[in-house]
């Protein structure tokens, strides 16, 4: 299981967006988090999430293909959610 960004809070699956980062160079990445606390640290504590089975990142690269999947990336406090002005 991991535990992946969102864009927003919400009960209803169909509504579900994922957080997409877009590196340096370009690329697309879904960042995922190996528990929850390190999701808080990484992200902040008003960062959206669900929980995926490791095994559905397939599922996901299928329906909105991505380049990377990085795992536990620290996302730098002026970009993370709650923040934007």
């Amino acid at each position: 299981m991991v535990y992946v960004p969102c864009t927003r809070h919400t009960a209803d699956i169909s509504e579900l967006e994922v957080r997409y980062q877009i590196t340096n160079d370009g690329r697309r990445a879904v960042l995922v988090y190996s528990a929850l606390d390190r999701l808080h640290t990484c992200c902040g504590e008003e960062q959206p999430w669900f929980l995926l089975p490791a095994r559905g990142l397939q599922a996901m690269h299928e329906l909105d293909p991505f380049d990377l999947v990085l795992m536990d990336l620290v996302v730098p406090e002026e970009s993370r959610a709650g923040l934007r002005a």
